[in-house]
């Protein structure tokens, strides 16, 4: 958690959320924070600038209400409604150029990483054919020295 010492409201931001329709987001630059209730559009900025290293161009918040969920206290009692939590989200804009790493390697490195797996997957696949080669040959070896004995 941080804290803003001008306000002193903590506030909770762990990560960028990831999730697929986040994922369509950042390709626009934007990003989603879940947030506490009582915090404002300035303080979730400033936050994000001072963990990210980022310039902050727009913030846009939401609320989104709790879901309806149905309770029963045992096999007698009537059953009951309740509502879970509400939750806030900030959607965070950041400048043209600045970016927020949210995946765990960028898409160079994925490129990369595939091209290493096609041929580490290659080079596997030969010394497998290769170790059949050796084991047919030990066989074949063995059935000679067989016939020979007899």
């Amino acid at each position: 958690m941080a804290k803003d010492d001008k306000t002193n409201i903590e506030l909770h931001i762990l990560e960028p959320r990831a999730t697929e329709k986040t994922y369509r987001e950042q390709t626009k630059r934007t990003y989603v924070f879940p947030v506490e209730k009582g915090t404002s559009k300035q303080e979730v900025a400033k936050i994000v600038e001072k963990e990210f290293n980022v310039t902050v161009t727009d913030v846009r918040t939401l609320l989104r209400k709790g879901k309806k969920t149905r309770y029963s206290k045992g096999k007698h009692a009537y059953p009951g409604t309740t509502y879970r939590q509400d939750k806030k989200y900030a959607y965070v804009t950041l400048k043209e150029g600045d970016f927020i790493k949210v995946f765990e390697e960028p898409e160079d490195e994925k490129a990369n990483a595939k091209k290493d797996n096609k041929t580490s997957a290659k080079d596997a696949k030969v010394a497998e054919k290769e170790a059949k080669k050796a084991e047919k040959e030990a066989k074949k070896a063995d059935k000679n020295a067989g016939k020979e004995n007899e």
